[in-house]
């Protein structure tokens, strides 16, 4: 019989709408020009596809999470997976670094959008509004993780309902024809277009570190896994659906992240456009609000095994200190640098962790229940998108491949470090 801790109130749904805020951020608008330009008019099929591959690695989290659920979410599966050496430091410290590159990059398009409604897209407004996003959020995420779910849940609720209404208002008055399987592309191009679709489901990770807030986190956790994948896969697949059932692959690509505010015009008119800015805004709030949650629970848990200095355990005032480093990293990447250009780092570390996840799941399976078969087509499906990703966005993204190797550079640098400042090795062998 499961242990139910009442001191604990996040519910499943919480849980599940903090991982589709996280998903259902700013990727989808960004995602369809540049998936366009690869798979046409099968993008839809790119985003299932996506999904599918999504929900295996989502199997190998449910499981990890369920039995050992945790404030340190996959973290703690990489520990248990290699016990607490480098391999479960430096995939700490990627993880934390690139979810405060994430947090920037989602606060920069929440500033570019705001700025385009208040300020005519000017620049310097745009990182004022950003940074704005990322204080407040940091506030509501000091306040507890009650009224992170409350907002959360608040926002996502609004974003699904329109873009559900986008959704069903674009399919009733669609072009088949612009669907033709005949106007698709190779297999190919399709398969390569997965590993961009793929990146809008990365974000399903943050519910492991809702462990910490769930009543029955062993029973909670992994149906708010699989019920955020499913509405995440069934949004994307109608949205997409929606837009190339009304824009040509060509016009798709040309507008870019406004193609879903354009796909909305013909049936909406400029009513349809507002609503889609309005939806914009919601979803990278929420995006963001998501990315920072995770910091609290992460770096007090690594704390207090040893991956990280004791004092990201500790607290300035009511500010946990990983809340604040995170957000102040993201501050200074919004306010210092032009991020459109290393947009992809997230994802591709984001892949590389996924997979050591599932690698160290083998060592596990058998306390988790997994099945191996499972567990194999999870770390293939995984693996082949991080190569499709290398050989398709890295070739032509030098800027992107040269943060990815810094990033993973100062992750091995600061991890060593660290351990020999601490002097001492932490229970377990280092791997």
């Amino acid at each position: 019989m499961a242990i139910t801790d009442p001191t604990k109130r996040m519910t499943v749904m919480q849980a599940t709408f903090i991982g589709v805020g996280s998903m259902v951020g700013a990727g989808i608008f960004a995602l369809l020009g540049a998936a366009g330009a690869v798979a046409g008019s099968a993008v839809w099929l790119s985003f299932l596809i996506a999904g599918i591959i999504a929900a295996l690695q989502g199997y190998s989290f449910a499981k990890l999470g369920a039995k050992y659920p945790s404030g340190g979410g996959l973290l703690t599966f990489l520990s248990k997976g290699f016990g607490e050496g480098h391999i479960a430091g430096i995939g700490s410290w990627l993880f934390f670094t690139a979810g405060s590159i994430v947090v920037a990059m989602i606060a920069s398009s929440f500033g570019g959008y705001a700025s385009s409604v208040v300020a005519h897209s000017d620049p310097f407004w745009a990182k004022v509004l950003g940074i704005a996003l990322i204080l407040v959020m940091s506030g509501l995420n000091a306040i507890g993780s009650n009224a992170v779910a409350r907002v959360q849940s608040i926002l996502v609720t609004a974003v699904l309902i329109i873009l559900i209404l986008f959704a069903v208002v674009t399919i009733a008055n669609w072009n088949p024809a612009l669907l033709a399987p005949s106007g698709y592309p190779g297999v190919q191009e399709i398969i390569s277009s997965v590993a961009l679709t793929f990146f809008a489901f990365l974000g399903f990770g943050v519910i492991t570190f809702t462990a910490k807030d769930l009543p029955d986190p062993s029973r909670q956790l992994p149906v708010a896994i699989y019920l955020a994948l499913a509405i995440a896969t069934t949004v994307y697949v109608a949205v997409s659906l929606g837009v190339f059932g009304t824009l040509t692959a060509d016009e798709v690509v040309t507008y870019g992240p406004t193609a879903i505010a354009e796909a909305a015009k013909p049936t909406l008119g400029q009513a349809g456009y507002v609503l889609i800015v309005i939806t914009a805004l919601l979803s990278t709030t929420g995006a963001v609000n998501a990315g920072l949650y995770p910091s609290i629970g992460m770096t007090r848990h690594l704390a207090s095994i040893g991956q990280f200095p004791p004092f990201f355990g500790g607290s300035v005032r009511r500010f946990p200190v990983g809340l604040l480093v995170m957000a102040a990293i993201a501050i200074i990447l919004v306010a210092g640098f032009d991020l459109t250009s290393i947009a992809s780092i997230g994802s591709a570390v984001a892949l590389l962790i996924f997979s050591t996840v599932t690698i160290g799941h083998f060592r596990l399976y058998k306390e988790t229940g997994a099945s191996v078969i499972v567990l194999v087509i999870s770390l293939i499906a995984t693996l082949g998108t991080l190569i499709v990703f290398c050989f398709t966005t890295l070739v032509n993204e030098p800027t992107t491949a040269l943060a990815l190797l810094v990033v993973i550079a100062l992750a091995v640098v600061v991890d060593l470090a660290w351990k020999r400042v601490r002097g001492r090795r932490v229970a377990g062998p280092a791997v």
